[in-house]
């Protein structure tokens, strides 16, 4: 039975149904965050099944993730305290749980029960630097505002970010797959002694948690002459890391190393000059 004339010039009329809630293009970016926590996840399940290469692989894949994903989330204007929550509990388990998990599972074990403390120290570390960076970004209703902060604190973040943390306390495991590699069993040996990869740990859960500053990528700015040689680095790292992946990583854990003894001699040298153009207090 067919509708009749007037029911069906207002069926013509109808507006086309719309739903609310967000586009498509603004749930990309926590899809991304979502890839990132299951390949965290996957990465514990590979050490459990003692394939401590692969584990590695999906942490630095995981770390990848988590560098594209608040990017792409300012670029499609999807920026959102859920997001900003969800990152933050994926950060945790992608760079706080699964390293040390990952590293006890490898060597850590061969103590016995002592050697779970560092990965537990770890983690704990990783979940109070993501707490304070999250807390820090929140304005409570009717706390009193924090002293205001000099413009160049902008370009440094506070402590060792979790993704650089998780990157320096796996170099043990980088280094030692990179040596297996080439055949030097007696220093991969040598990189997978717990000791090691405890020390690492410790100290690393201690700069996460620390004040010491490291630089923002975010804020970096490449003067006009190093555009050339840096483009050229980086295709040399691509290269390296195409034909030698562990190497690369375990080389890039330790520049960063020297990032971060950079960031504290650019933040001692910034804070002097600021210092040095304030007016003086008055009596």
């Amino acid at each position: 039975m067919e509708p009749r004339p007037k029911l069906r010039e207002r069926l013509a009329r109808r507006p086309y149904p719309s739903w609310r809630g967000p586009s498509l293009n603004r749930m990309i970016p926590n899809i991304l965050t979502m890839v990132g926590l299951c390949c965290g996840l996957v990465a514990i399940r590979f050490a459990v099944d003692g394939r401590f290469a692969q584990a590695a692989a999906f942490i630095v894949v995981a770390g990848v993730i988590d560098g594209l994903d608040g990017r792409i989330a300012r670029l499609l204007k999807g920026t959102s305290r859920f997001g900003a929550e969800f990152d933050s509990l994926s950060d945790f388990l992608c760079f706080g749980v699964a390293p040390a998990l990952v590293l006890y599972l490898w060597t850590l074990h061969a103590p016995g029960p002592l050697g779970f403390v560092p990965c537990v120290m770890f983690a704990v570390c990783s979940s109070l630097r993501l707490a304070r960076f999250n807390a820090a970004s929140i304005a409570e209703p009717g706390a009193p505002l924090p002293p205001p902060k000099p413009a160049f604190a902008s370009n440094f973040f506070t402590g060792v970010p979790a993704p650089a943390g998780a990157g320096l306390a796996l170099f043990p495991l980088f280094a030692s797959l990179a040596f297996a590699e080439w055949g030097w069993d007696g220093v991969a040996n040598a990189f997978r002694h717990p000791l090691l990869a405890a020390v690492i740990l410790l100290v690393v859960g201690g700069l996460m948690v620390s004040t010491v500053p490291s630089w923002s990528a975010k804020r970096v700015k490449v003067p006009p002459g190093m555009v050339l040689p840096l483009l050229l680095g980086v295709g040399a790292f691509l290269a390296v890391l195409l034909a030698e992946p562990w190497a690369a990583i375990a080389a890039a854990s330790l520049l960063y190393v020297g990032v971060i003894i950079g960031s504290v001699r650019a933040w001692r040298r910034l804070a002097r000059e600021h210092a040095a153009h304030q007016p003086p207090p008055e009596a």
